[in-house]
């Protein structure tokens, strides 16, 4: 059996409130830094070995993943199934509570199951359980962390619970660099916990 920790990237500079979704230029704020080294200092001092890190190809999984390398001498593997969901809201304002009730925005959420909105749950499900299976398995003697994004974590949380998919997001127990740790027998994928170590961080309002 090999633990898989999936780590939610940093804090993000964004002065705009913009849904940045997979837009690949947004970066790590000064808290989100702070937060990545944080992650880092906690995995050494657990003692536990890490063997591999892999990071989705955006930005900010990059820069949360680097200190983390950097502490056990690694490098950083990419990956492109832990990126995060496809969202048509991606690039425009994060939309507030009435923004939904515009008509090309009730077409858009029509279907909260799919998400009608963005990358069906089910795939996102499918292609992160296939990564934490494979980094397993290319790390079978120590553990690995993989630096993704809160849906997809959460939903391959909800995978391997056997949980519905669909969900309020504000339930989501998915700090920014949090820790949702998984093991890994064969093809099998459990829940083994979860662990909010940059959560004295303040971030900017």
């Amino acid at each position: 059996m090999s633990r898989v920790h999936v780590l939610r990237h940093g804090h993000v500079h964004n002065p705009d409130g913009v849904l940045y979704g997979r837009l690949p230029e947004f970066r790590l704020s000064d808290a989100g830094q702070a937060m990545a080294q944080a992650v880092a200092e906690h995995l050494v001092a657990t003692g536990e070995p890490i063997g591999r890190v892999v990071a989705s190809p955006l930005l900010r999984a990059q820069q949360t993943a680097a200190p983390i390398a950097a502490a056990f001498g690694l490098e950083i593997a990419t990956d492109e199934r832990v990126i995060e969901a496809d969202n048509i809201f991606a690039g425009e304002r994060t939309p507030r509570p009435v923004d939904f009730l515009k008509p090309r925005n009730l077409w858009r959420i029509r279907n909260p199951r799919i998400p009608s909105w963005g990358e069906p749950y089910v795939e996102q499900a499918a292609r992160m359980r296939a990564a934490i299976i494979d980094a397993a398995a290319a790390s079978p003697g120590a553990a690995t962390v993989i630096v993704s994004h809160q849906l997809p974590i959460w939903v391959a949380r909800c995978s391997a619970e056997g949980r519905s998919y669909v969900h309020d997001p504000r339930s989501r127990e998915c700090a920014l660099a949090s820790l949702t740790s998984f093991d890994v027998d064969g093809e099998t994928l459990a829940f083994a916990g979860y662990v909010a170590p940059a959560a004295h961080i303040e971030v900017p309002r």
